[in-house]
């Protein structure tokens, strides 16, 4: 069997579920080190969720602690592909953006950005989320494959939308909350010292305050959690989902699956960053990862694939795709300003689209139905 195909009957027959990762994690303190997870907004409504760190239930000792998000997982790892080890898999495309030059790596939406939206490649793009609406995925993989990769929304334009084939969520179980206090003491007493007048004004006290010109006290204020359970990675990557991708025609669905499942294996195995943000830098505990292939009968088989393994598979089929160097194409303000207004061949689709929804409902309406 050729290296190109040793995985294609993962691409190929129903037999395969995912793969799976679960890697134990701890704080580089120590497993009862503290930790600070991410925190949220508040939703509209504070008795939904009053903001702070997302734990379920918000009252008790069991519980579950969102440490990092997938969203937040797929941004830490999807960069790795502008690093000159991985650079060759993906073409490189870069948006130079007044001063600053971005990669669409880094653009949250992906393909769907308004960083890239607003760029020359309009067209190009919006004629490959059309052929994903149609069933052919690989104009999309050949100018943005990672948003296959990572999962994308076309949502301000045709609406094309394509599942996450990998996915990785981090989350402390069981924890307790903690709270910090501070105080901030400014180098000298400016008003006792006369250096600035005393006021009864709250506007000036508020701005001496900004300012470091008086005492401060921060008290309550979030101070990470002590996980008394496991803290833990669960990553997957869905082979029932990576099928679901389709070419032109047979040859070209082979070759596309591969290039995807590449790019996928490197992104699943791949050593992400440990510092996740201030007072969280976990690293993996003495308790061994588990990583599986998982049969569609729940049948589970131990794998012992590698990041290695992993980047020689996937340069052979980047180079069967005949991945392109990609280039870099700049910020058109008109182009975006046309958006905004809702002009141009973004909002021919939209407002295409805008009609057959509302021709749908005028039917239902029609029938006597609900919408």
């Amino acid at each position: 069997m050729s290296d190109l195909a040793q995985f294609d009957t993962w691409l190929t027959t129903d037999n395969f579920a995912a793969l799976v990762i679960r890697e134990y994690l701890e704080p580089v303190e120590g497993p009862d080190g503290v930790l600070f997870p991410a925190t949220y907004a508040a939703a509209e409504d504070k008795k939904v969720f009053p903001g702070g760190y997302n734990i379920d239930p918000p009252e008790g000792d069991k519980n579950v602690c969102l440490v990092d998000s997938v969203g937040s997982q797929a941004n830490r790892i999807e960069p790795m592909f502008a690093k000159p080890d991985y650079a060759h898999l993906v073409p490189q495309i870069a948006v130079k953006a007044g001063e600053k030059s971005v990669s669409i790596l880094e653009a949250g939406h992906r393909a769907g950005d308004a960083l890239v939206r607003c760029t020359p490649l309009q067209k190009q793009l919006q004629d490959a989320f059309k052929a994903v609406l149609k069933g052919d995925a690989e104009p999309l993989a050949r100018v943005a494959p990672t948003s296959l990769v990572f999962g994308v929304w076309d949502s301000r334009d045709t609406q094309a939308k394509l599942p996450r084939l990998v996915a990785s969520t981090i989350r402390a179980f069981d924890v307790k909350r903690l709270k910090r206090s501070a105080q901030f003491n400014p180098a000298t007493d400016y008003i006792g010292s006369k250096l600035l007048e005393e006021t009864a004004d709250k506007k000036l006290k508020d701005a001496y305050a900004e300012r470091g010109f008086v005492h401060v006290p921060a008290t309550g204020s979030h101070g990470g959690v002590i996980a008394t359970g496991e803290i833990r990675r669960d990553a997957t990557l869905s082979l029932a989902a990576l099928r679901l991708l389709a070419g032109g025609d047979a040859k070209k669905t082979l070759e596309l699956r591969r290039y995807i499942l590449g790019l996928s294996l490197v992104s699943f195995l791949s050593n992400s960053s440990t510092y996740l943000r201030q007072g969280c830098n976990l690293v993996p505990s003495e308790k061994p990862r588990v990583f599986n292939l998982v049969h569609s009968d729940g049948k589970r088989d131990s794998q012992k694939l590698t990041l290695a393994d992993a980047l020689k598979y996937a340069t052979a089929v980047a180079k069967a795709f005949d991945v392109k160097k990609g280039e870099e194409v700049v910020f058109d303000p008109k182009l975006a300003q046309a958006d905004i207004k809702g002009e141009g061949s973004a909002q021919t689709t939209r407002t295409t689209r805008a009609r057959r929804g509302a021709a749908a409902t005028d039917a239902t309406d029609a029938a006597g139905g609900t919408t």
